[in-house]
């Protein structure tokens, strides 16, 4: 089965985007802990995350994907910024034990004065600080597309950052494909080699969730620009590949897509005609 949902609001409760996905055909989705541009967290109501719990393990969801903040910079010049980022963090971390969600994906973040190799001291310092042994959730890094100064444009960005972590069975990264394409790595015309090549500076075991999104501009353009499915320079047959690949087939897939919720429901329906249920069929 195609495990596949999209980002959803919040701001109607758990178990209300819970029947939101069911009523697009989603079986997953991922959403916002908090306001993407920051601040603080509305109280979890654990009636509403029990019946989330209940919602998820009846339809047999894939796994659900937490999103931290945009405006979540752990590396950021300024040490009352960081200072924030990591109260944030430590926060969402403690609020996602309630949570039948597992997965909690963040953007590495933006050095932008200090440089690349002090930012990922103050990112690996910020981790080590926050995670928990006892935690069950997945701390994953998103691949990023390279634009300013981000950090987690390259696999060896993210890999460093994960050596640096103590308590490294509680990392993973997150694959965004407009991200990875527009950082430059071809998926367009060597899905096979980019995946290799992740698995061998990174490792397989490490890719939990795959942001399915389309782009508005060209390969290594470090632009980051969603697009909808098929409508970009990745087009539908690099997506048919992705969901189908055997070494990715597995994962959720989350749609971060310019659309609203009829729009998901399309793009879900299209991917899902898109996927071969039988490895042994594929091309």
């Amino acid at each position: 089965m195609l495990n596949i949902g999209c980002h959803l609001s919040l701001s109607k409760g758990y178990e209300a985007m819970g029947k939101d996905a069911l009523k697009i055909g989603a079986n997953t989705f991922q959403f916002f802990t908090r306001n993407p541009r920051g601040g603080s967290a509305k109280e979890i109501d654990p009636k509403d995350a029990d019946a989330l719990a209940v919602l998820v393990k009846t339809n047999n969801f894939a796994p659900l994907l937490a999103h931290a903040p945009y405006t979540m910079n752990l590396c950021s010049a300024k040490p009352e910024t960081r200072q924030f980022a990591k109260e944030m963090m430590a926060d969402d971390l403690a609020r996602m034990e309630i949570l039948p969600c597992h997965l909690y994906n963040f953007h590495p973040g933006s050095y932008t004065t200090q440089g690349i190799d002090v930012a990922m001291g103050q990112i690996i310092d910020a981790l080590n600080e926050v995670i928990k042994p006892d935690q069950t959730t997945i701390v994953l890094l998103e691949t990023m597309a390279g634009k300013g100064s981000e950090v987690g444009r390259t696999f060896e960005e993210l890999r460093q950052i994960i050596d640096g972590v103590k308590l490294q069975d509680k990392m993973g990264v997150c694959l965004d494909t407009c991200h990875v394409y527009d950082a430059g790595y071809d998926i367009v015309n060597d899905l096979d080699g980019v995946i290799n090549h992740f698995d061998k500076v990174v490792g397989l075991d490490r890719l939990k969730a795959i942001h399915l999104n389309d782009s508005m501009n060209p390969m290594n353009s470090h632009k980051d620009r969603h697009q909808k499915i098929g409508e970009g320079s990745l087009g539908l047959e690099t997506f048919r590949k992705v969901i189908n690949h055997p070494k990715l087939r597995h994962l959720p897939f989350n749609l971060e897509t310019p659309n609203e919720l009829d729009g998901y429901q399309k793009e879900i329906e299209l991917l899902r005609s898109e996927y071969v249920e039988t490895v042994a069929q594929l091309v």
